[in-house]
């Protein structure tokens, strides 16, 4: 993460200086490991896709919510914990260019009313299979 950025961020209050709480790391990390399991079970059609997707989505912004705790800050938004992860230095990192996308697929999901397509929510368990679970390694690696 650039200092630059993360003094505009602060001043702007789009991210707030927080004590770094392992525990609560920690947390974080499992919630998204058993929100994501428990999202990947449930049969992908029509009717699901669209909670899939989401719950999918929401397990990776609270991964990008921990990476900023490691870091000292407390995110006060989606895209400012989306843009933590964009940093990291995983296998794939290609992938990490498709969560601004998903960032907006889910938006217009929860706030105007569109549904996620099947090809969406797969896209989502995709990425969560290649990309998910060595985040979630990367971050542990950072817990003291």
């Amino acid at each position: 993460m650039k200092k630059e950025f993360i003094g505009i961020w602060l001043k702007s209050g789009i991210i707030r200086n927080r004590q770094r709480d392992t525990e609560k790391i920690k947390s974080m990390i499992n919630s998204a490991q058993v929100n994501a399991k428990v999202a990947k079970g449930i049969n992908l059609n029509d009717d699901s896709a669209t909670l899939i997707f989401r719950e999918i989505y929401e397990s990776v912004r609270q991964l990008g919510d921990a990476k900023w705790w490691l870091l000292g800050y407390e995110p006060s938004n989606h895209e400012i914990s989306i843009e933590a992860l964009k940093d990291l230095d995983i296998k794939d990192k290609l992938k990490l260019n498709s969560l601004d996308r998903f960032k907006k697929i889910r938006h217009d999901a929860n706030y105007r009313g569109l549904r996620a397509t099947i090809q969406q929510a797969e896209e989502m368990l995709d990425f969560w299979s290649r990309c998910g679970e060595e985040i979630v390694k990367e971050l542990n690696k950072e817990i003291p």
